[in-house]
């Protein structure tokens, strides 16, 4: 088990980190005229918050690297784990689709970067070059029900799963995205979840790290993330923090309770999927009034403070029903 000083340490250099460095990138994003474009569809009074700075992801993927890094380096030694860089490969991976996505749609001035074909193309890629690894590496295609014995041996179907798990909690996340602080908050409590578990589990004491160190990173970020919001994550934070939760869970071999500690990402994405299906059969009726979720209760009349409150309000108890079902049950 690690020590409870490395695991304090890790969110404390990590925070600071970002904490330290934002100040510096938030004008040099401005100076770049690197500002949001919002969605003319979406909620009125997201206008205002057209050309505040975006692809503040940037900052969250060095500071997680730079803090995983010096750490392990710190408690490990100088040899990593192929875990460690499967973690790494996926968060610079998915952080460079979002960047090249955030970086199309702040030339073109518009809030559409690259075709959704496209980013599925290239997520889809990095998701097979990950199974190929852990398959040369006799990787367990077993998935084990929470809270249970049980496991399913999945075989060859587990390539597919892989797939779905990384291409899904990616856009997930990105769906999520949508308000002041509403995706460092879940995704920190989510990523502190995880590390909780690998702490009382002992699995590779370098995931636990490089989970800890996006916790400092999204707490760090969320100081100028939280309303009214000085930067934005962008696709390049909301993919990748997407992607590397999901990697964390199939690692960790976790790949259910993902669901269960990641529900704010589901049942917002579910949100969408129903919307979509009810409107096309339909003819054009809403079970929302907009979507993501978080969209409809702006229209209902929430200050999109009491919204995210509520999410990472909701985000703590996904995160102590996973908590329950893995170590306490």
């Amino acid at each position: 088990m690690l020590p409870q000083s490395v695991l304090l340490i890790t969110i404390g250099i990590a925070f600071l980190f970002s904490v330290l460095i934002s100040p510096v990138l938030i004008p040099f994003l401005k100076r770049l005229k690197f500002g949001q474009s919002i969605r003319e569809e979406g909620p009125e009074s997201h206008q205002s918050k057209s050309g505040t700075p975006t692809m503040g992801g940037v900052l969250i993927i060095v500071s997680i690297i730079f803090t995983s890094l010096f750490m392990i380096w710190r408690y490990e030694g100088t040899e990593l784990s192929s875990e460690f860089f499967i973690l790494l490969f996926v968060l610079i991976g998915y952080g460079l689709i979002g960047f090249l996505d955030d970086f199309i749609k702040i030339i073109k001035k518009r809030n559409l970067g690259l075709t959704s074909k496209q980013k599925m193309l290239f997520q889809i890629f990095i998701a097979v070059v990950v199974y190929i690894v852990l398959h040369n590496h006799g990787y367990n295609t077993a998935v084990s029900i929470p809270g249970t014995d049980f496991s399913m041996e999945f075989g060859w179907f587990y390539s597919v799963f892989l797939l779905v798990m990384l291409v899904g909690a990616s856009n997930a996340v990105n769906l999520t995205d949508g308000l002041d602080g509403l995706v460092a908050g879940t995704a920190s409590i989510a990523f502190a979840t995880f590390a909780i578990i690998g702490t009382y589990q002992h699995v590779e004491p370098e995931i636990t790290i490089f989970s800890l160190s996006v916790v400092g990173a999204l707490l760090g970020f969320l100081v100028f993330n939280s309303h009214p919001a000085k930067v934005f994550m962008g696709d390049t934070g909301s993919l990748s923090i997407g992607a590397i939760l999901a990697t964390v869970a199939i690692l960790m071999k976790l790949e259910l309770l993902l669901v269960i500690i990641g529900g704010v990402f589901v049942i917002e994405t579910i949100s969408v999927m129903l919307q979509v299906t009810y409107f096309k059969l339909t003819g054009g009726k809403r079970i929302f009034k907009m979507t993501p979720l978080h969209h409809h209760f702006e229209l209902t009349g929430w200050s999109e403070w009491r919204v995210v409150v509520t999410f990472w309000f909701v985000g703590f108890i996904c995160a102590g029903l996973g908590l329950f079902i893995e170590v306490w049950m």
